[in-house]
């Protein structure tokens, strides 16, 4: 089987996932333009990666491919909270979270991209239609699948009020978010001030996780899955465990963390010191001791 041929079935795959993962929302009630509002909205982030995408492609650049992914986490969600007539604190955390988080990462990814110029994962792929074409529609399952249980939770029926459950959920999202923005600015400021094709950051958060930026990740989806169980029912509690399970898989043992540890493999493997700080510091998991 060749490559194109791998692409297409990847994208065939990741679009027949996303199609069946709609069915969980069969006790939502309200509607958009006369359609089910969870499966309108999955339908508009799909939607989103391709208009985006065929430009992208044209023009061979991946540019806007981090600031696409986040703009669609805020417009659907931002469409199914405003949909509400009434909506509860639950609703509004919910909402604000997602927007934050996003909105942050959004513009953090894509100053970065801009400074640096390119982004390594696509040098190759960007080239080909279907292996380019691959990567956005698993940005669409991105969204999708980790934002699933907040929309839904925000779409529900359920008149929720705050509970122990759900400030416990508050706690690990703030632990969480708070840890990947203090990880994503030591990285920043380190790499203003030293060469990363010849040094690696071992300080801060940094010599406690060797990916704390993602461990932080996972942490906030873990406490937006908790803030919103008082919200679902039924079938719905599928998608409070497929989010921050799909991030932990995504980040863990696809297109983050493997593809970091290798390039860094590369560039350090031959360094002692780079040799002990892989022995010393977990790769995900933050030590709480040094």
């Amino acid at each position: 089987m060749n490559k194109q041929t791998r692409n297409i079935i990847n994208v065939s795959l990741t679009l027949v996932a996303i199609y069946l993962y709609s069915f969980t929302a069969n006790n939502i009630e309200i509607e958009i333009l006369g359609f089910n509002s969870f499966k309108f909205l999955i339908s508009i982030a799909v939607l989103i990666q391709f208009l985006i995408f065929l430009p992208s492609f044209i023009f061979k650049t991946e540019k806007f491919y981090d600031l696409t992914g986040s703009l669609t986490y805020i417009s659907v969600t931002s469409i199914a909270y405003f949909s509400l007539d009434n909506p509860t604190t639950t609703d509004t955390i919910l909402f604000l979270y997602v927007v934050i988080w996003a909105g942050r990462l959004g513009i953090f990814l894509f100053r970065r991209v801009n400074k640096v110029g390119k982004d390594v994962r696509f040098d190759k792929a960007k080239k080909k239609f279907f292996w380019f074409l691959q990567y956005w529609m698993g940005q669409a399952a991105w969204v999708v699948f980790t934002a699933g249980a907040s929309i839904l939770a925000i779409l529900a029926p359920t008149e929720t009020e705050l509970n122990i459950v759900a400030f416990i959920g508050i706690f690990l999202w703030w632990t969480g978010f708070l840890i990947e923005v203090i990880a994503d600015n030591q990285k920043r400021k380190f790499r203003e001030t030293s060469d990363p094709k010849t040094e690696f950051i071992s300080s801060g958060l940094w010599a406690r996780s060797r990916h704390p930026n993602y461990f932080g990740e996972i942490t906030l989806w873990i406490g937006m899955a908790v803030l919103s169980l008082s919200s679902l029912s039924g079938i719905e509690y599928v998608t409070a465990i497929v989010s921050p399970v799909f991030v932990y898989l995504l980040l863990r043992k696809a297109e983050g963390v493997p593809m970091l540890e290798r390039i860094a493999d590369e560039r350090y493997g031959d360094l002692p010191e780079y040799q002990q700080y892989k022995d010393n510091t977990p790769v995900l998991m933050m030590k709480l001791f040094k």
